[in-house]
C-alpha cells in the first residue's frame, strides 16, 4: 500500500471514529438526561355571586371556570369590618384591607370536597353549586370551622379557590365578593323564629351550658309522631345526601317556632307540602326513609327562610 493511500485511509478512519464517538456521546446525553417536566398549570378560578340572604345566613353561588372544579373548592369569609381593619383589628394601619393568615382564628373557612362519596361539589366546567353560609347543610364533603349563624345586618367578604386535581394545581383566589345578611328584626322570643341550629342545641339533650327550651315533647312529621328524644336524634343526624333528613331539620324547627309563639302564616303552605311529601316515611335514625335532594330542595329553602327570618315574623335577636 502506497504512503498516499495509507495517509488517506488513516484520515478517513479517524473521521469515522470521531463521528462514531460523537454519535455515542449524543446518544448517552439523550438517554441519560431526564425529560424536562413542564410546570403544572392551574385550575381555572371560580366566580362567586350572592344568593338569598336571611338574618343569619347568606347563600353563596360558586361557579367553576373552564377547567371545572372536579375536586371541589374552598371558601373563606370574614366581616367587612374585619377585612377593612386588617388582622390586627386596628384601622389606619398597614394591614388594613388584607386577609388574615390561614391559621388566624378570626378567618372562617369551609372546604367542599368533590372527591367525597355522593358529593355535590364535583363541578364541571361552568357548573354552579349553592353553599348556605351560616346554616350549613353538612352533606358529603362539607366541613367548616365556623358552623354558627351569621350576624344580622352585617356585610361579609368572601373569596374562594378551586382545589387541585391530579393534573392541575389549585386555582388563584377569586376577587373579593361582598354579601350581607338581612337587617336585624323580630321581637321577643315568643314572637320570632330561631334557626334549626338553635333548636338542635336547646333540646332535650342540650349542648354545652344550654337548657331544654323546646315548647313541646312530641311532633308529627308527615303522618308519623315522634317523641322529643327521637326528634333530637334526627337533628343530630347529618343529611349525608338524604333530602328527607335535611327537610326534617327545617320542618322540626318551623314547627317548634310556631309552638313557641311565632306567627306561622308565611310558612303554613310549605309546612303542609312538606308533611304531604314525607307521608308515612320514617326519618333516620328512627327509620330508614329517604328522599332525593331534588325533591326537597324548594321546601327546604322555604322553611329555612322562615326559620332564619327572610320571611315570617323575623329571626330572634
Amino acid at each position: 500500500m502506497s504512503k498516499t493511500i495509507k495517509r488517506y485511509w488513516r484520515r478517513e478512519t479517524l473521521a469515522f471514529t470521531l463521528l462514531g464517538c460523537a454519535a455515542i456521546a449524543v446518544a448517552l446525553i439523550f438517554f441519560s438526561t431526564p425529560p424536562t417536566v413542564s410546570a403544572k398549570n392551574k385550575m381555572s378560578t371560580p366566580t362567586l355571586a350572592c344568593g338569598v340572604s336571611t338574618q343569619t345566613s347568606i347563600e353563596i353561588v360558586v361557579t367553576a371556570g373552564a377547567t371545572g372544579a372536579p375536586a371541589g373548592f374552598s371558601l373563606q369569609w370574614i366581616t367587612a369590618t374585619q377585612y377593612a381593619n386588617g388582622p390586627d383589628g386596628i384601622p389606619g394601619t398597614a394591614d388594613d384591607n388584607t386577609w388574615p393568615s390561614s391559621d388566624d382564628t378570626q378567618l372562617c373557612k369551609g372546604s367542599f370536597s368533590g372527591n367525597a362519596n355522593l358529593s355535590r361539589y364535583e363541578l364541571g366546567p361552568d357548573e354552579s353549586v349553592i353553599v348556605n353560609v351560616g346554616e350549613f347543610l353538612f352533606d358529603n364533603g362539607a366541613s367548616t370551622n365556623c358552623s354558627g349563624p351569621l350576624v344580622c345586618g352585617t356585610e361579609y367578604v368572601f373569596r374562594a379557590f378551586a382545589h387541585a386535581s391530579n393534573s392541575l394545581n389549585r386555582s388563584d383566589f377569586t376577587p373579593n365578593h361582598s354579601c350581607a345578611t338581612l337587617s336585624c328584626g323580630g321581637g321577643d322570643t315568643g314572637g320570632c323564629t330561631f334557626t334549626q341550629g338553635y333548636w338542635k342545641t336547646h333540646g332535650p339533650i342540650p349542648t354545652g351550658n344550654n337548657e331544654n327550651e323546646w315548647p313541646v315533647t312530641n311532633l308529627t312529621l308527615g303522618t308519623v309522631n315522634y317523641t322529643d328524644l327521637q326528634l333530637q336524634s334526627i337533628f343530630d343526624t347529618p343529611a349525608g345526601g338524604n333530602g328527607l333528613i335535611a327537610l326534617a331539620h327545617q320542618l322540626i324547627a318551623a314547627k317548634l317556632n310556631i309552638a313557641n309563639g311565632a306567627d306561622g302564616t308565611d310558612a303554613a303552605q310549605c309546612i303542609a307540602a312538606a308533611d304531604a311529601l314525607i307521608g308515612g316515611l320514617v326519618i333516620p335514625p328512627v327509620g330508614s326513609g329517604s328522599l332525593a335532594p331534588s325533591a326537597t330542595s324548594s321546601l327546604i329553602i322555604c322553611l329555612t327562610n322562615y326559620n332564619e327570618g327572610a320571611s315570617g315574623p323575623g329571626h330572634c335577636e
